[in-house]
């Protein structure tokens, strides 16, 4: 699952890829949000840790990720 954070005042958005499904992602982020103050927290694949002051945050993209092509391919 990719996850793109847009954050204030930040030039280029924090993406980061989740193990966890949509639902439970959406579910973090409501959460987050409804509190009003303190910080969005999510962790990536590999276990790295990306926090975020909710009221910094500008929106929160989630997709499911795209399968990447290796070598040359005709689309």
């Amino acid at each position: 699952m990719e996850v793109k954070i847009g954050v204030q005042y930040a030039p280029r958005e924090l993406v980061l890829e989740s193990a966890q499904t949509p639902a439970e992602i959406e579910q973090i982020v409501t959460d987050a949000f409804a509190k009003g103050e303190g910080t969005l927290s999510l962790t990536d694949e590999k276990g790295r840790r990306v926090i975020v002051p909710v009221n910094k945050v500008a929106y929160v993209e989630i997709a499911e990720a795209a399968p990447r092509a290796v070598g040359f391919t005709v689309r």
